[in-house]
């Protein structure tokens, strides 16, 4: 906020409830992370008495840089912001401006605001601190009264004066201004929410949400970024990075000895953590105390010769990051995000996968990524596997488009990888560890040989090892495992990192640490970090509008495309085909591409498809390269099964400023059992791919009662069930982790395609891959197992045993027969269970989300309604 020149941070909220939206001020702590950081100070209501006008002078240009400074008001009062350049700022406004239009298009109905009443008195934190709000506008006109005088606004801690409810709400409604009130323009003649106050030559370079906003952003920030050694230098700072499985232990030792075993206190610490806990509530629900218990271990263990700031933690079940910045550093950290995926059974379970963060710090961006792969020496190919989803999944969204892992100065991956050492029997190992033979150990390290092969981490780079393998110990000693399995020695656990001006100090082991069967590692690294240099970024940034200035007058993008054309052959099941499209640049100026949504549709694209990225920037005499894929998943497989939908579709190219480029996409999908109904299936004697596309088409179409008077009697239940939970049956009986270790992709193809074309008797692939093949297929049906009309009846009889039965009882036919024999097996499952560890628990988590689906969002007391309803299915027989 500004009064008269003296800025004051403010945090700024969008606030939607009932189709109405108001704007949120607050105030805040520096380094707000919690909700106690942070003050609700004013509500401004987007109505008809709403504006915003762009406030920018010729002067003053060159010293804001690209800040754009604000001008809100609300009936007759003002509010000066300014707002930080980017495409967080440009979204924020566009927002807004979507706000304001929807107030536009419906003049009939007059904003209420009435649930804003509840605001008039606030309480934040524990009841400490109180924050009573004026009526809406009072404080408004406080603000504007202190922005006139030049008396910057200082509020009372404990909040302005307390005022009733009923009052405010009064306010809320007052009579609204006319359309044509001094300083605001008629409503008809207002197509942008934001407007130019002044229309002088350097206004041209305002980075807000008018037509030419997005353009002229992307223009200047890759001209800068081409600059950037102009006005940036590096300077080197110092990062601790540092892995520990803690194999579901609570901390029983001082953290000390890995954390600060530097001499000198690091400038960021990023600290990961694998099998943080191992219950099945973690698993199955994301929820564990020991995430306090261990931040506070590390919080304690930090280096004492310095004080630091907590940024961001993130949890992906019991895979843990967190990230740490001296206190003196944190006002240069910024652009903070940090998403998870999970790679486990289903592509979903969290017990395996990784968690990562991004940030700014001064000029360059750095991503973290914490991960824990897939275990077993043999699951190498699975581990590879995980790596690759991680890259491809993982995507930070706060940015458009999303940015991926690799797309930062700076990446530090680090983690149980549970790469192993191969083609060596455990003594030799050993006997190499005692030698500390460490470098021929190395060359039969499995990662080492992936990289090598450039199956993984290619571009990164990890330091030389000279201590001895990570994993695995007896807990609470330095003993190798002296388990039944006697696990051969690995170093599980790694840090690698990619980027530039990056040199590593330390790379060690912790062997005091005793509380886990793995021992932490941690690395120092020093950074080069790219800092700005004011002066002359001022200078570069001044060049660059002029230029821009100057291309904007003279000349319109134009790009060539490589075809205009793209045919997917074969598309399949959960099997993601790509192609790609080029675009080159052939202009006199740089220009921004769009992919744009055509007349009376929502997406620019079909379901099934996506352009990779979907906008862009392409310098002058540059390129960009598009991927489109095609992937068919559970949403989209019923309409293309049953030929309702082909793989068709045009797409839209919009290039800012120029014109629009039409790309066709079509191809031909090849039907699979994954997706059809059961009904559907149960009347297919033959392969899905051997029937005519008309008769999958007529079943489908076919409702419940004219199904019961067909001629042929439909088979019990659809053969590739059968065939699944036969191949089950015979050989995964006893297999250890059944349901819970994911299979490989790579055979989960196989055996999709060994169902929807017959070609084989028997299935191929792993136990795991067949049972993830099962449950992929119960969660791609149209209609699960129970059919959404039974769901609610399902959930109010979830405790009594008969009445659960008497609902399955009910359901047509095929349903109920699938039921049943689903039930049946995993009974037979639990009878085996001291050998592949199953209990009633896990079964029911698993597969009662998948039989029992919700037709709407899920919550967490309805899920455990159907693990209950489940559960009395799993133990009719074993008692």
């Amino acid at each position: 906020m500004l009064f008269n020149n003296v800025t004051e941070s403010r945090l700024l909220g969008l606030v939607e409830s009932a189709k109405e939206h108001a704007l949120f001020v607050y105030t805040h702590r520096r380094m707000a992370i919690t909700a106690d950081d942070v003050s609700l100070e004013d509500i401004i209501p987007i109505s008809y008495d709403f504006a915003v006008v762009e406030v920018s002078s010729p002067d003053e240009l060159a010293v804001v840089g690209a800040d754009t400074r604000l001008r809100v008001s609300f009936q007759e009062e003002e509010l000066e912001l300014k707002l930080p350049f980017g495409s967080h700022s440009r979204l924020f406004l566009s927002e807004v401006n979507r706000a304001w239009s929807d107030v536009c298009k419906s003049p009939s109905q007059v904003p209420k605001f009435e649930w804003l009443g509840k605001y008039s008195k606030c309480t934040k934190g524990q009841g400490v601190v109180k924050q009573a709000l004026a009526p809406l506008g009072a404080k408004f006109t406080k603000i504007s009264q202190h922005r006139k005088t030049g008396k910057p606004l200082r509020p009372d801690k404990k909040g302005s004066t307390e005022e009733e409810p009923g009052n405010s709400r009064e306010d809320q409604t007052t009579a609204q201004l006319s359309p044509d009130s001094q300083g605001v323009a008629g409503r008809e003649d207002r197509h942008d929410l934001v407007r130019s106050s002044s229309h002088t030559p350097s206004n041209k370079a305002q980075m807000l949400a008018m037509p030419q906003f997005g353009l002229r952003d992307n223009l200047i920030r890759c001209e800068l970024l081409k600059s950037e050694e102009h006005y940036t230098y590096l300077e080197n700072f110092s990062f601790f990075l540092g892995t520990y499985n803690v194999n579901g232990q609570t901390p029983k030792e001082s953290l000390r000895p890995w954390l600060s075993c530097t001499p000198s206190p690091p400038d960021l610490y990023c600290v990961g953590f694998q099998e943080l806990d191992l219950s099945k509530e973690a698993f199955f629900f994301n929820d564990t105390p020991k995430e306090p218990e261990w931040m506070k271990a590390v919080s304690d263990g930090l280096h004492p010769d310095a004080k630091y700031a907590l940024v961001k933690l993130v949890r992906l079940v019991g895979i843990m990051l967190l990230f740490y910045v001296k206190k003196e550093h944190a006002e240069f950290i910024s652009d903070v995000e940090a998403e998870t995926v999970g790679t486990g059974i289903m592509g979903r379970m969290g017990n395996k996968g990784a968690v990562a963060i991004r940030f700014r710090f001064h000029n360059s961006d750095v991503c973290v990524v914490n991960s824990h792969l897939a275990a077993h020496i043999e699951e190498y190919e699975r581990r590879n596997q995980d790596y690759r989803d991680i890259c491809s999944r993982l995507q930070f969204r706060h940015t458009d488009p999303p940015l991926t892992i690799m797309r930062h100065n700076v990446v530090l991956w680090l983690g149980d990888l549970n790469y192993r050492i191969s083609d060596l029997e455990v003594e030799n190992v050993k006997d190499l560890i005692t030698k500390k033979d460490f470098e021929t150990l190395h060359n039969h390290d499995q990662l080492k040989r992936q990289i090598d092969e450039e199956a993984v981490f290619v571009g990164f780079v990890e330091g030389e090892i000279d201590f001895q393998p990570t994993y695995k110990y007896d807990t609470g000693s330095d003993a190798w495992d002296t388990s039944e399995k006697c696990r051969v020695p690995a170093w599980c656990d790694r840090i690698l990192w990619k980027g530039k001006n990056i040199k590593q100090l330390l790379y060690q082991s912790h062997m005091t640490l005793k509380t886990s069967d793995h021992k932490p590692v941690s690395s120092l690294l020093d950074i080069g970090i790219k800092l700005v240099n004011e002066e002359a970024y001022k200078k570069t940034f001044e060049e660059i509008v002029r230029s821009i200035d100057k291309m904007e007058n003279e000349c319109i993008p134009s790009v060539t495309l490589s075809k205009p054309e793209f045919h997917f052959k074969d598309v399949k099941f959960m099997q993601p085909l790509a192609e790609t499209l080029t675009l080159y640049n052939d202009g006199q100026v740089p220009c921004q591409f769009e992919f744009i949504q055509k007349l009376d549709e929502t997406t620019y694209c079909k379901p099934w498809l996506t352009a990779n990225p979907h906008k862009g920037f392409i310098a002058q005499g540059g390129r960009a390269d598009i991927d489109l894929e095609v992937f068919v998943n559970r949403s989209t497989a019923p309409d293309l099964n049953s030929g309702w939908q082909q793989i068709e579709d045009i797409l839209v190219l919009h290039l800012e400023r120029g014109k629009d480029y039409f790309i066709s996409v079509s191809g031909n999908y090849l039907p699979s059992c994954y997706g059809t109904s059961l009904r559907t299936l149960c009347h297919l004697k033959e392969p899905i791919q051997d029937m005519p596309q008309e008769t999958i088409r007529e079943l489908t179409q076919m409702s419940g009662d004219e199904a019961a008077v067909s001629t042929e009697k439909p088979l019990d239940i659809p053969k590739e069930i059968w065939m699944m939970v036969d191949h089950l049956f015979r050989y995964a009986i006893k297999q250890e982790d059944l349901f819970q270790q994911p299979g490989l992709r790579s055979e989960f193809k196989e055996i999709r395609d060994c169902l929807d074309t017959g070609m084989s008797d028997s299935l191929p692939g792993s136990n795991h891959s067949v049972a993830e093949a099962l449950l992929l297929f119960l969660d791609a049906l149209p209609e699960p197992v129970v059919p959404y009309s039974f769901y609610q009846q399902c959930l109010e009889c979830c405790s009594n045993a008969s009445q659960c039965k008497k609902v399955i009882s009910m359901l047509p036919q095929c349903h109920k027969n699938v039921f049943n024999y689903l039930a049946a097996f995993l009974r037979e499952l639990l009878k085996n269970s001291a050998s592949n560890r199953l209990d009633v628990n896990i079964l029911a988590t698993i597969f009662a989300a998948l039989l029992l689906r919700s037709p709407t969002k899920q919550d967490l007391a309805e899920r455990r309604k159907t693990q209950e309803f489940f559960q009395h299915f799993l133990v009719q027989e074993l008692t």
